[in-house]
């Protein structure tokens, strides 16, 4: 006779067994597909970011430049301090290597004074807050004595105020570094990522930026706008004198340039100094709408105001444009960023 036996359901730990391994299959299955590698950025994917970077590294490169220009302005500072200190220490000991001969004056007619002697072993503040001596003092010891008071009071100010600056060129210096810092860490991220191009892509990317260099330094259309001024041309005709140099940040020429190291050295060959840093050179002269421009005229970009050039003329601007391109013409229309305004010196 046929057994007809229930088959034996599944026990409860068998089936918990089951489900989480089958969830885990589903798991790693998911993770598997993420884990993909996803598609290598192409070439104008890798440009456009790439030209981002260099845009914020040129905006970094401004900073610097303010970084800079403080700590060279605080040296100088120092300096000048330094020599004032230096001269006055000279006329304080020639003050009191005069009271010095009068007390061996003293000494050799028979005696030195007691106030002077009281001046040379302690403080002279000291000494001429007590009235009593200036009693037994002659008007010439006077006189003197209140000169080296007044000397060594000079001297100290001067000291402690080149205490505070030395203090503010230490953190002047440590912002200069956070700055290069910074600069450099843009420009790095902009080369590892052209380094995920393949030689074909890089060559390709290069000729491209070949042709815009080549043809915007040569074959440009400035039409017939005058000058805004006599030094506006020579800053022009300076800056001209320099399409092809290289772009580098923070350099000011005359091999090499950045935005506003193009237009500073620009109008110091025509005998006009301005400040180093874009955001600085904004106020040095008359503000100006696109439609007021003439050649030579400072031209600002983007609303930080961390772009500058010289206008050209025929809508184009005379610039050292950011890492990878030379100083060249290009149209105000294709910088990157919005027209702000212009600056007449």
């Amino acid at each position: 006779m046929a057994s007809h036996r229930r088959p034996k359901q599944p026990s409860r730990t068998r089936v918990t067994v089951l489900t989480t391994a089958a969830a885990a299959a589903v798991a790693l299955s998911a993770n598997a597909a993420d884990a993909a590698p996803s598609q290598k950025p192409g070439k104008d994917e890798v440009k456009a970011k790439v030209d981002k970077l260099y845009e914020q590294a040129e905006q970094a490169t401004e900073k610097y430049n303010g970084a800079k220009e403080k700590q060279q302005k605080l040296q100088e500072e120092i300096s000048t301090i330094q020599d004032s200190v230096a001269r006055g220490q000279q006329e304080l000991n020639k003050l009191r290597d005069g009271l010095g001969s009068l007390a061996t004056s003293q000494y050799r007619s028979g005696g030195i004074d007691a106030s002077v002697q009281l001046f040379l072993s302690s403080d002279p503040d000291d000494f001429l807050d007590k009235a009593s001596a200036l009693d037994q003092l002659s008007s010439r010891q006077v006189e003197t004595l209140k000169k080296i008071q007044d000397k060594q009071r000079e001297l100290a100010q001067e000291r402690a105020e080149a205490t505070e600056k030395l203090k503010d060129l230490a953190s002047a210096r440590t912002e200069l570094g956070d700055k290069k810092k910074d600069v450099q860490s843009k420009l790095a991220e902009a080369q590892k990522l052209l380094n995920t191009l393949t030689a074909k892509e890089k060559a390709a990317l290069a000729a491209e930026q070949a042709r815009a260099s080549h043809s915007s330094t040569e074959r440009v259309d400035l039409g017939n706008d005058d000058s805004a001024s006599g030094r506006a041309a020579a800053a022009f005709s300076a800056a001209q004198s320099q399409l092809g140099r290289p772009y580098v940040y923070g350099a000011s020429g005359p091999s090499s340039f950045d935005c506003s190291g193009l237009t500073s050295w620009a109008y110091a060959q025509a005998g006009v100094s301005i400040p180093r840093t874009s955001e600085s050179q904004t106020g040095i002269g008359t503000r100006l709408t696109r439609g007021q421009l003439q050649v030579g005229d400072l031209v600002f970009f983007f609303n930080d105001l961390h772009h500058v050039g010289l206008y050209a003329g025929n809508g184009q601007i005379l610039h050292a444009p950011r890492t990878g391109t030379v100083v060249r013409y290009e149209s105000m229309d294709t910088i990157g960023g919005p027209f702000m305004f212009g600056v007449r010196v």
